[in-house]
């Protein structure tokens, strides 16, 4: 029989995955069972355990996936079987998230429940369009108002009057579809109609979207650019500040959608930059790095690893499977004995570094005709024993290559690449209705598993903007093969490189 569960109401933030938490982070880790909302960006479920249970519990304006009673009852019934169950609310649960009601529930039901505050949208969606709330000389107050209240209710309880007469900043959430009724019943009941308004769409995000105007024009402005939910809508004079503070859509890479097709171990790094850069990022990762089919060979070639006068590696994943085998038979490093270490890339050199082994070989230019034409230089391989443990669909010219040299080659599968077909985030399902400007390859795999899983040509069709970038000749090479055209190639063939080579591409 499990313990009694417990209930994490959990604010994530507006939109941006890194304004969550740090405690925020630790409930997701820990939950059996992660509810989550229409507003929390979905890249935070790559903290979740893989058995974790996910449930879409989103809300819309006119559609509910649950209804509030189904998901009170949901959080009950999960806490009832024992479950650590995460409630993931955009922003924050207690402001206009309906987390107090979700508390009460379960109060009443006798399970234990933990708040986690989050960053509210209605401070930090103006903050992101450059709009502070509060300023000196300007405001020395804000109210946050919604803009849609309960439908139930027979009357409004906001006291528009009082809100039309507030000397500081007004915030609504909630009231895009409403913004002309409310500008009107501002101004009805005194407020200037200069009064400048500012509204910003998906705050935080890569996608943000603000447009300005005063409470006499903003319903026009709207519905010119036809303006959607969800949306903050900031009234008064510190909408004025917006003009010398827009700091986050000056960003090079905002507006920009880019596709990151890395495994989801690897992502993140390349994901950070882009995102810091300004960019909207669809985490889309088409492989999955696992163990190999056969992993004998290697735990052999391992337990006789004094016999190699070499040990090559071509990426951090091939670095990461050796040392998982073999520190799972050598408790100490210094079981790896006198071999040598040769590797191609930067980051494939850090990894070894970290493990305080020195590189003894590596090019200049992160390849394999580099590598061969360093070890030809630098190196006589005559009778040399070579372990290459790489992955499981890696070419042989680096083999082949070294033993044309006259050396002894175990080319190993360390690791094999698998297709992930997993949606998790929903960003597959937004490059099919959104489109892209660029898809980012990171290694041949990245690109065929890409063409395997998505129907490229359709959109290639539908998106005729969409185009494609690589770190590196190979990478390239696959997509070539693939009939793709790749619009520009990492000159360094890292990720800050490949970032480098976006950049470019952006600013042409």
């Amino acid at each position: 029989m499990k313990n009694k569960g417990k209930v994490y109401l959990v604010g994530a933030g507006p939109g941006d995955a890194g304004l969550i938490t740090v405690r925020g982070v630790e409930c997701i880790q820990a939950a059996d069972v992660i509810l989550y909302d229409n507003l929390v960006n979905a890249s935070l479920l790559r903290h979740a355990r893989p058995d974790a249970e996910l449930i879409f519990a989103g809300k819309t304006a006119n559609k509910h996936t649950l209804t509030q009673d189904e998901i009170n009852a949901l959080l009950v019934e999960n806490a009832r079987e024992g479950q650590v169950v995460t409630r993931l609310k955009g922003g924050d649960p207690f402001v206009f998230g309906r987390g107090g009601e979700e508390a009460e529930e379960l109060q009443k039901a006798g399970f234990e429940f933990e708040v986690v505050p989050g960053i509210s949208s209605s401070i930090a969606a103006p903050a992101y369009a450059g709009i502070p709330v509060t300023h000196r000389g300007v405001a020395t107050a804000f109210m946050v108002i919604t803009g849609h209240e309960d439908p139930t209710k027979e009357e409004s309880q906001v006291d528009w009057a009082s809100v039309a007469k507030f000397f500081g900043t007004r915030v609504i959430l909630m009231g895009v579809e409403r913004i002309g009724t409310i500008a009107d019943e501002l101004i009805r009941h005194g407020a200037t109609p200069e009064t400048p308004v500012a509204m910003v769409r998906w705050g935080t995000t890569g996608k943000q979207q603000t447009i300005q105007g005063t409470l006499a024009t903003i319903a026009g402005v709207a519905a010119k650019v036809d303006f959607k939910p969800p949306a903050v809508t900031v009234i008064g004079e510190v909408v004025r500040l917006r003009e010398n503070l827009n700091w986050f859509e000056r960003r090079p890479l905002f507006g920009k959608r880019i596709v990151v097709t890395r495994s989801r171990e690897q992502s993140s790094d390349l994901v950070r930059l882009l995102a810091d850069l300004g960019a909207d990022v669809l985490e889309i990762p088409t492989i999955r790095i696992q163990p190999p089919k056969k992993v004998a060979p290697l735990r052999e070639a391992i337990a006789g690893i004094g016999v190699y006068d070499w040990l090559v590696f071509t990426s951090p994943n091939g670095v990461d499977a050796f040392f998982r085998e073999f520190f799972a038979r050598y408790k100490d490093i210094r079981g790896i004995g006198a071999v040598k270490i040769a590797t191609i890339g930067a980051v494939t050199a850090q990894k070894v570094s970290e493990l305080n082994l020195e590189v003894d070989l590596q090019p200049e230019e992160f390849t394999t005709e580099s590598l061969l034409a360093e070890f030809k230089k630098s190196v006589s391989c005559d009778n040399l024993k070579m372990l290459l443990p790489r992955a499981d669909l890696a070419d042989e010219r680096l083999a082949r290559g070294l033993e044309d040299q006259g050396a002894i080659v175990d080319d190993l599968d360390a690791y094999q690449t698998v297709p992930d077909t997993e949606d998790r985030n929903g960003h597959r399902a937004r490059l099919h209705s959104e489109g892209a400007d660029l898809v980012t390859f990171t290694s041949s795999s990245t690109v065929i598993n890409f063409c395997n899983l998505l129907d490229v040509p359709g959109l290639r069709a539908k998106f005729p903007q969409m185009r494609f970038v690589s770190i590196g000749p190979q990478t390239s090479l696959a997509a070539r093969d693939k009939g793709l055209e790749i619009a520009v190639e990492a000159n360094v063939h890292t990720i800050p490189g490949l970032v480098d080579a976006i950049m470019t591409l952006a600013i042409k």
